[in-house]
């Protein structure tokens, strides 16, 4: 199984991508925002809040970076910081010039209400509304699709590195049996050296106390023989 740090690391990733991509379809709406000025007011509102959250994600994704015990995993998770943080760059430009555009669209809606009005101007407000309404609406069903492949994208390559987190988890545990299983034959095989080793002394100690047994046995009987009267 994979440890807690990877899965902390795949949490923060995959927030980090959640934001992003929230942060894109807002600033998406941005640029297709028809006015007036308070709902682009609500809208940067809406952007800032998300910054924010990013920012704060990607600072902890470079500290569980520092936090790696190997190597490799920790230039990666440095690598995959750094990435996002460019892309975060990228979306803060995206979003200046969507924020310039939209205003530039509401200060020219504006000239023209001024130059024209009664009743034409309120039938170009509301078929440009209704436009406008018709725009927004195909733009944030066509993020909605993007999202959602990004999405589906996503959780593929998760489910791939889930997967080759468990075989490499696998095999370290396998290792690790097989490192236990020759320590025990190793420890088994230092018992049984000893053991034979004990047993070789008690044998040549037997063999000897048999000599020993036998030579008295043979003086004894010489003696009897040769010294009768003694």
């Amino acid at each position: 199984m994979a440890s807690s740090a990877d899965v902390n690391v795949r949490i923060c990733g995959q927030e980090i991508i959640k934001y992003d991509l929230e942060i894109k379809a807002l600033i998406q709406d941005i640029r297709d925002c028809p006015g007036p000025q308070s709902v682009l007011t609500e809208l940067n509102s809406q952007v800032k809040e998300k910054f924010n959250k990013l920012r704060l994600r990607i600072q902890d994704l470079e500290q569980m970076a520092q936090e790696q015990d190997e190597e490799l995993t920790r230039l990666a998770v440095l690598a995959e910081t750094e990435s996002q943080r460019h892309q975060m760059l990228s979306n803060q430009t995206a979003w200046r010039k969507a924020n310039l555009a939209c205003k530039l669209a509401i200060d020219n809606m504006e000239k023209d209400e001024l130059l024209h009005g009664g009743e034409n101007q309120s039938t170009r407000q509301k078929k440009a509304t209704k436009e406008s309404l018709v725009e927004t609406s195909s733009n944030f069903t066509e993020s909605l699709m993007s999202i959602s492949r990004m999405m589906s994208q996503q959780v593929m390559q998760t489910e791939d590195t889930i997967g080759t987190l468990a075989t490499s988890s696998r095999t370290v545990e396998e290792t690790n049996e097989e490192f236990k299983n020759m320590k025990g034959t190793i420890h088994l095989g230092m018992k049984l050296i000893l053991k034979y080793n004990r047993r070789e002394l008690t044998d040549k100690l037997l063999i000897f106390l048999a000599f020993a047994l036998f030579f008295a046995t043979v003086l004894y009987i010489l003696k009897k023989r040769l010294f009768p009267f003694i």
